[in-house]
């Protein structure tokens, strides 16, 4: 991927509906440079898709933050498999840093988030975790697969 590429990446962001035409003035080049850059990013699996984040995504689950959780041993797929059944948690991810998950949740009520929460710190094999709140969002992001 190159300058151009993360430009274009970086406009729609901003602005998925961002027309060829337009993006092809911002940046200089053709509309025929634009479109085949974006089909390139598409069959190699960086855009995923596109989509509207609306007004109500937000309102629906109003009470919204990350889990950071620490596993015990070699529990991970267990685990994520329990907390991947409850319907508060929008997104599991894996990663390298202190914290072996981050699990993202979203409730209607603070109770429902702290019920969730004390659901999730009693399953065994869950060793501690860390809760931090989204307070707003600037920018949503990407939402593949929801």
């Amino acid at each position: 991927m190159d300058t151009l590429d993360q430009q274009i990446i970086d406009a729609l962001r901003r602005d998925g509906r961002a027309s060829v035409s337009d993006l092809a003035a911002r940046f200089g080049v053709t509309r025929t440079t634009v479109r085949t850059r974006m089909e390139r990013l598409e069959a190699s699996g960086e855009i995923l898709g596109y989509t509207v984040v609306l007004r109500n995504d937000e309102q629906a689950l109003p009470v919204r933050g990350i889990m950071l959780i620490k596993i015990a041993g070699s529990g991970s797929e267990r685990i994520i498999g329990l907390i991947n059944g409850m319907p508060e948690v929008s997104a599991i991810h894996t990663t390298n840093g202190a914290w072996d998950i981050i699990v993202e949740l979203g409730t209607e009520t603070l109770s429902g988030l702290d019920d969730v929460l004390r659901r999730i710190r009693l399953i065994d094999g869950v060793l501690s975790s860390e809760t931090n709140l989204y307070l707003t969002t600037k920018r949503a992001g990407r939402r593949a697969g929801r």
